[in-house]
């Protein structure tokens, strides 16, 4: 089975559990906030030792173990194409209003890179990053409002160009042009209370792990 169509429709929240290093508890920490999970990959040797049956495994499969290839027989999705990454194999395969990612930001560099280039060709979507420390997610077009206490870490980092407002920080900026290789804001912190980013552009907004359900309700694109 390899058609780009959706292969996995939910109007719930899904994870995607990709095949980078993830703590103990990173498939416990989402449990609570997710429908089903979808194996990317080598993520699904993740899924077979935390005793979760995927939806559906889904990527080049090159990464699966055997055991999990014999164990998830019947819902694996092998897209042998290799102009895509497995994430994006994944991402088009699988209709949710809202993805969790875990597995996604460890290991390799070129690898993270990848996956943040995926999220700004796909930033209608709602996609959150999770991994150890962080959550990271891209910011709606217009205005994304949240709230956060005195000192809470937020980083803002334009993954392509937009012209970005943001108050609420220890730093703000009003109507400034952010690009990958010009001005980011980077280990920002809020002032406590709202804090309100309006852009134009992809841009990535990180904040504490503990931050979760804050991360889930701001990447939200529900009106």
């Amino acid at each position: 089975m390899s058609s780009s169509k959706p292969i996995v429709s939910r109007s719930t929240a899904v994870c995607l559990v990709g095949g980078a290093p993830i703590a103990d508890d990173a498939i416990s920490a989402v449990f609570s906030h997710v429908s089903g999970f979808v194996g990317v990959d080598g993520g699904a040797n993740h899924l077979l030792r935390a005793g979760i049956a995927p939806l559906y495994v889904i990527g080049d499969l090159d990464s699966l173990s055997d055991q999990a290839r014999a164990t998830f027989d019947d819902r694996l999705c092998h897209v042998s194409e290799q102009s895509t990454t497995d994430f994006e194999k994944a991402l088009v395969r699988v209709d949710a209003p809202l993805l969790l990612c875990i597995g996604f930001t460890g290991g390799r560099m070129d690898h993270i890179l990848s996956v943040l280039n995926v999220m700004a060709q796909h930033a209608q979507r709602a996609i959150v990053l999770i991994d150890d420390h962080d959550v990271s997610f891209v910011a709606r077009q217009g205005q994304t409002v949240f709230q956060a206490t005195e000192a809470t870490r937020i980083s803002i980092m334009p993954i392509a160009a937009a012209t970005v407002t943001a108050t609420g920080l220890v730093w703000n900026f009003s109507d400034t042009l952010m690009t990958p290789d010009g001005f980011t804001s980077p280990s920002n912190a809020a002032v406590g209370g709202d804090v309100a980013i309006e852009t134009d552009g992809p841009v990535l907004v990180t904040l504490p792990r503990a931050l979760l359900p804050t991360a889930l309700q701001a990447a939200s694109r529900a009106e």
